[in-house]
């Protein structure tokens, strides 16, 4: 199988021309929040997100300045692709950011580097932004960092794709204290652009409901983490295009055990029309070394 990615193609929506871009202001310990700067150069803004042009040459290789303000109705976590091009307009880079919860109306501005390109190559070209997908803050995976209040960390991984069957890993650290118990399958929840839920989409128990081979097949057996110990889960889908509309859920609300704390990953399900999303049981992981 090969790398799949777990947003879909690039969706131009700004453009603005660069020669190079200053340093960055954020949250999440790369900076600060502060006033959107005026810019010189502005592209259509995109879900909260706007490209500004610094031309300060703070930066190594081609980048873009941009500002992110939160939206009124709740901090969110904001998963955003650049896509950088040159002057004649072929792609040279594309990157995704993860973009830390802003507090609502607050603006801050952060910096994007591509890189793969290489310097200079950008001057006279253009930055797109492309598909943006937003995560309730309170429903963020935590693949690092601080461990929930749960003791629990739950997060998908970037995927897999080969001949339009589909696969991502769901997995799961006990960062806690005590010993924890798993015993069946992932609760999960296919959700649309504006995260709510699909019906129609139904969820199989067990990867080898789609296919075989993918790791997510295979019974649930019951087993414990202790405390550092991780677990993995798979989700398996096909994204055949026959008679009927297709079907994207681009959302999927995790929860680890029936009334657990809800988790919302961005596994982007391209369902074609088969409607159908398999889940695999928890096993635990093989250790290292």
């Amino acid at each position: 199988m090969r790398p799949h990615s777990a947003l879909p193609p690039v969706l131009a929506a700004a453009l603005v021309f660069l020669t190079a871009c200053g340093s960055q202001s954020s949250v999440g310990g790369s900076g600060s929040t502060v006033p959107a700067p005026a810019p010189s150069v502005v592209a259509d803004e995109k879900d909260g997100i706007r490209i500004t042009s610094a031309d300060t040459g703070g930066c190594a290789r081609p980048c873009a300045s941009y500002t992110v303000t939160g939206p009124a109705d709740g901090p969110v976590v904001t998963i955003a692709v650049f896509e950088f091009r040159t002057a004649e307009g072929r792609a040279m880079d594309n990157v995704k950011e993860t973009i830390p919860a802003v507090a609502p109306g607050t603006t801050v501005t952060r910096t994007v580097t591509a890189p793969l390109a290489s310097p200079g190559s950008l001057v006279g070209g253009r930055v797109h932004i492309g598909t943006v997908r937003t995560v309730p803050a309170a429903e963020a995976p935590s693949p690092t960092g601080p461990c929930p209040p749960s003791g629990v960390r739950v997060y998908a991984d970037e995927g897999d794709a080969a001949m339009g069957l589909r696969a991502v890993g769901l997995h799961l650290e006990n960062c806690g204290t005590g010993s924890l118990r798993l015993d069946g399958y992932p609760a999960v929840q296919p959700l649309d652009e504006n995260h709510r839920a699909l019906p129609a989409v139904r969820v199989l128990q067990g990867g080898q409901a789609i296919a075989t081979g993918t790791g997510a097949d295979g019974p649930a057996r019951p087993f414990s983490l202790r405390p550092g110990e991780r677990a993995h889960a798979g989700l398996v889908w096909r994204n055949t295009t026959e008679a009927g509309d297709p079907v994207s859920a681009p959302y999927v609300r995790v929860r680890w055990q029936p009334g657990a704390a809800p988790v919302m990953v961005v596994p982007e399900l391209d369902l074609g029309t088969t409607g159908r999303l398999a889940v695999g049981p928890w096993k635990p992981a093989r250790k290292e070394g």
